[in-house]
C-alpha cells in the first residue's frame, strides 16, 4: 500500500515539528518535506507532489490561502487542510475560495488533525461541527459568497503585493521577490490602493490584517 505523503507548511519550526511527530504516529504515513513560508511551500509542493499539504493561514512572503490557490492550480489531486487560530465566517469563506477542503483551530490540533487528515486523504471534508451545521443550512450559500464588487476583487499578483508591502518591503525587494520590474510593481501599488479606496500604507496594512493575509 503506498504511504500517505504530507507536506507541512508552518513559520514557526515547533509547531512542524509537533505535526510531523502527530503525524508519524500513524502506520504508512511520511512527511516528505517542510516548509516555512508560503512561496517555500508551494515549490516544496511542486517538486515532491504530496498527498496532502497542511497549511498554515499565515505565513511570511505568501500567505497560506494564495499558497493554496497556487498548488492547486498544478496539483489538482492534492488535498489541502488549512491550520488556523481563528473560526469565523470570514475564514470559512476565504478556506472555500481557496481550494482546501478543510480546517482546522491550531488549539485543536491534537485532538482534531489526524481525524482532519484521514477525512481529506479519502476525498471528503473536514470542518468544525460549527462550520458543517452552516453548510447543512445552505448559509455558506446565501452569505458566505465573494461581497466584494467585482470591479474591486483583487487578483493573485495583487494580493502577492499587497502582502509583501504590508510586511515592509520596498517596490525594489517585491521586485526581485516576485521577478518583476519596480516599475510594474509601482503600477500594482497604484491600482491596488485605488481599487480598495485606501489612502495610505497604514491603511493597506490594516485590509492585510483584517483579510488574514498577514498577522497582526
Amino acid at each position: 500500500m503506498k504511504p500517505l505523503s504530507f507536506l507541512i507548511a508552518d513559520d514557526h519550526e515547533l509547531v512542524r515539528r509537533g505535526l510531523r511527530t502527530l503525524l508519524e504516529t500513524q502506520p504508512n504515513w511520511i512527511v516528505a518535506g517542510e516548509a516555512s513560508d508560503g512561496r517555500e511551500a508551494v515549490e516544496q509542493a511542486l517538486r515532491l507532489k504530496p498527498d496532502l499539504v497542511i497549511m498554515d493561514i499565515t505565513m511570511p512572503e505568501l500567505n497560506g490561502l494564495d499558497a493554496t490557490r497556487q498548488i492547486l492550480k498544478s496539483l489538482p489531486q492534492t488535498q489541502v487542510l488549512i491550520l488556523t487560530m481563528h473560526e469565523s465566517e470570514h475564514v470559512v469563506r476565504e478556506v472555500l475560495a481557496s481550494g482546501a477542503r478543510g480546517y482546522v483551530l491550531k488549539s485543536d490540533a491534537g485532538r482534531d488533525l489526524i481525524a482532519a487528515a484521514e477525512a481529506l486523504s479519502q476525498r471528503r471534508t473536514f470542518f468544525t461541527n460549527k462550520v458543517s451545521d452552516m453548510v447543512l443550512d445552505g448559509y455558506l450559500n446565501r452569505k458566505l459568497v465573494d461581497e466584494a464588487p467585482t470591479g474591486k476583487r483583487l487578483t493573485v499578483r495583487e494580493r502577492e503585493v499587497v502582502q509583501l508591502v504590508a510586511e515592509g518591503k520596498s517596490s525594489k525587494q517585491i521586485s526581485h521577490v516576485l521577478n518583476i520590474s519596480i516599475k510594474t510593481v509601482e503600477a500594482h501599488r497604484s491600482n491596488i490602493m485605488k481599487k480598495l479606496g485606501l489612502g495610505s500604507v497604514g491603511d493597506l496594512v490594516r485590509y492585510a490584517i483584517r483579510n488574514n493575509i498577514i498577522e497582526s
